[in-house]
């Protein structure tokens, strides 16, 4: 009996500032082929974008759509990176404009670094990221040993 290698499906997060979100669903369209047999997380207002602009080319989009990022959709993403749910953060961020969110944004960035998630800030970087040989197989990110943090003394505590 033949072996069948079967495609491991990925879990990609897609986030989008305002100015940036022709540019990320322009990079979906374009990327669809590779990107379709994956598992979407969009935060709201991003994912209802990619949703539409797909299915007018007559695709069937599978996302997971969570709140709008200043409405929370942030945090859930990065709920998300901490439970080990996401394995690749494409997040089209403005540098130019300064966001109502901001510390949301930092949070949900501070976390996908903790947990040592691929992240993809501009176009270039998510071309890179899905061209990449490791893209397609089973890839583990090496996470630091944060068991002294954890397991630290408090000191005002301990009195």
């Amino acid at each position: 009996m033949e072996k069948v290698e079967t495609k491991l499906v990925k879990r990609i997060a897609l986030v989008a500032h305002d100015r940036e979100k022709k540019d990320l669903i322009e990079w979906v369209e374009f990327n669809w082929g590779t990107l379709s047999p994956h598992e979407l997380i969009c935060t709201g207002t991003t994912g209802k974008l990619v949703e539409e602009t797909l299915i007018k080319k007559g695709l069937t989009p599978k996302i997971l759509k969570l709140k709008s990022g200043p409405l929370g959709g942030d945090a859930q993403l990065a709920a998300l990176i901490a439970e080990g749910k996401i394995d690749y953060l494409i997040f089209f961020w403005d540098p130019m404009e300064p966001q109502p969110h901001d510390v949301d944004v930092k949070a949900l960035l501070r976390i996908a670094t903790l947990y040592n998630i691929p992240t993809a800030m501009n176009r270039s970087t998510a071309d890179f990221i899905i061209s990449s040989i490791l893209f397609g197989t089973k890839y583990t990110p090496k996470l630091k040993d944060y068991k002294s943090y954890i397991e630290r003394k408090i000191e005002d505590l301990e009195k």
